[in-house]
């Protein structure tokens, strides 16, 4: 938690005048019972009905001068505690940016998406009520008690009693109760995690009549959350019952040895009824400090989670820009490689086995490489070491003579175009999402991108053309749209390297062909890397890598492969079965 207060160094007024006012609303409400005490002890006693009414007007200026202080608090402390969890926003999301691929994977999109919402949502709240009530009360608890002493030192030694008594409940149900509302964060993790599987999915769900299966492991997940909900409840339902319990017991004490002062003349009766009003407030007090401790506990376990979020660093490392200048000052001016792989090696994080093993390839500028290999070969992670997504754990990825882990990660993503294999677009227009690209793209640019993407129908289409929106996650699109779309706002950023993994895979086999045609024929030496299950979508590259468990079984031309890699020449032929047969 501590991490975290730095973001609160732009509120440091508001965070001292919100205690503040909010103490001096406690001082005013401290001197009513006092009042009380007059009322009854000269007022009613003496029957001075004047003296009633001054100091009737009396407590209604201490209680309009507490609200006005009451009202100035919640302002400044909701204008530090939304100030306060808008800045760890910021910094919580611009954190998650920086991450690799393998952070990402690691610590999982549904755990992320609840420390962004939920967890800093109650943070928010735990600032907020520290600022109003965290001194508010016990300057209450403490002073009605020093305030029952002005009154009378025998008496008020029930309070000293009291408020430790108090005081073990409380912050005994506050320990025990910490470490569970861990728990309760973890398991609303996993509720979060099946939702967003059941609504990402849930077209594959019902085509396969799973939803059944579905509600059940959603209503155990959701029954876990319940069950460690329903625990901690009940050990925090425990605290209103034995506060109330020990402040009754207090208040008949009270009474009782008050009575007994009455009767030998030590105080007056208007005193008893002021030191109860104190153990009244005492009680409300406590009550929300037991509430106000309940929040922050649960404050302060999200604020935890959200600080190992942020204490999370990247596994990409960067030189500092003295160390890369020097870098480039060795490279020279030789004619250089567009990409070289040197007997590269890849494994996750926690996998138990490699996923690329030594891979050696050696990629001219301008050349086209086609990847092919069956489901789980590793084509994805082969082009991912190219923009760095993933770092190789053994060998090297040198893009134009240099290894990639020197260049600057914007510098390196700048020369790269990827199109991952799942098509993802943003709400927003069409040019909106070709912009991504390049900013300061014009309308010429775009529609060369598209004609060249096979997309320029799908603005053609549009009534609005380059503006007509595009919803959330392209939904308004069909799937090969998305592609051709997605493949458009690569090569309007001019790549030096454009990577396509698996980005056709919804198109037709003549929208495919044309879509490659395009790119041969595109100006400058733009060097490609395609992905694909198709041998029909490769085989014109000037290079094919064939992979098999990670591992390159074939390196070189379609006819090359064809006739001496038996992999190569199984995909081939169980597509283009006919030619098999001749």
């Amino acid at each position: 938690m501590k991490g975290l207060l730095i973001y609160l160094k732009d509120y440091k007024k508001e965070s001292v005048l919100g205690p503040l006012f909010k103490l001096l609303e406690a001082s005013f409400e401290l001197f009513v019972p006092l009042v009380m005490a007059a009322i009854i002890d000269k007022g009613i006693a003496n029957g001075d009905q004047k003296y009633i009414i001054r100091m009737c007007l009396v407590m209604i200026g201490l209680g309009v001068i507490g609200l006005v202080c009451s009202i100035t608090a919640q302002y400044f402390a909701a204008k530090a505690a939304v100030g306060f969890s808008t800045k760890l926003r910021h910094a919580l999301f611009g954190h998650i940016q920086s991450l690799s691929f393998t952070e990402m994977d690691t610590i999982g999109t549904s755990t992320l998406i609840t420390r962004m919402t939920s967890d800093i949502n109650q943070v928010q709240s735990g600032v907020n009520l520290v600022l109003r009530l965290f001194l508010r009360s016990p300057f209450i608890v403490f002073g009605a008690m020093i305030m029952a002493f002005t009154i009378d030192v025998k008496t008020a030694m029930i309070f000293v009693v009291t408020i430790p008594l108090l005081s073990i409940v409380v912050f005994g149900i506050m320990l025990i109760t910490i470490p569970l509302y861990r728990k309760v964060q973890a398991a609303l993790d996993g509720v979060l995690g099946v939702t967003r599987e059941n609504l990402t999915g849930v077209r594959v769900i019902r085509a396969f009549g799973k939803e059944k299966e579905e509600k059940i492991r959603f209503q155990e997940k959701n029954q876990n959350l319940t069950k460690i909900q329903t625990y901690v409840g009940k050990i925090s339902g425990l605290m209103n019952p034995i506060t109330y319990v020990i402040i009754n017991a207090a208040v008949v004490a009270l009474i009782w040895q008050g009575g007994v002062e009455v009767n030998i003349g030590n105080i007056t009766q208007g005193e008893v009824i002021a030191l109860v009003n104190y153990m009244s407030q005492i009680l409300v007090e406590l009550v929300k400090l037991a509430n106000l401790i309940i929040t922050v506990t649960k404050a302060f376990a999200c604020a935890n989670r959200i600080e190992s979020v942020l204490q999370v660093k990247s596994s990409l490392k960067e030189y500092p820009n003295e160390e890369m200048e020097k870098k480039e000052e060795t490279i020279g001016t030789k004619e250089e490689l567009a990409v070289e792989f040197q007997d590269v090696s890849l494994c996750y994080q926690n996998a138990g086995d490699n996923s690329l093993s030594h891979l050696n390839l050696k990629v001219k500028k301008g050349q086209t490489i086609g990847i092919i290999g069956g489901t789980g070969s590793g084509k994805t992670s082969f082009v991912h070491l190219i923009p760095r997504f993933y770092d190789a754990t053994q060998g090297k990825v040198l893009v134009n003579g240099r290894d990639v882990k020197e260049y600057a990660i914007e510098e390196l993503r700048d020369k790269i175009g990827m199109v991952m294999q799942k098509a993802v677009l943003f709400r927003g227009t069409i040019r909106e999402n070709l912009a991504w690209g390049k900013e300061e793209a014009t309308e010429e640019e775009m529609y060369r991108a598209l004609k060249i993407a096979q997309a320029f129908d799908i603005v053609q289409g549009k009534k609005d053309g380059l503006d007509a929106v595009i919803e959330q996650g392209g939904k308004n699109l069909s799937g090969g749209q998305k592609q051709r779309l997605t493949i458009a706002r690569a090569i309007v950023k001019e790549p030096e390297i454009l990577i396509l993994d698996d980005s056709a895979s919804a198109l037709d086999f003549a929208t495919d062909a044309n879509l490659r045609h395009a790119i041969r024929n595109m100006e400058g030496q733009m060097t490609v890397f395609i992905v694909s299950q198709r041998t029909s979508s490769i085989q014109h590259a000037d290079q094919i890598v064939v992979l098999e468990d990670g591992e390159a079984v074939g390196i070189g031309t379609h006819k090359e492969l064809l006739e001496n890699c038996s992999v190569y020449q199984e995909i081939y032929y169980s597509q283009f079965q006919h030619q098999a047969a001749q």
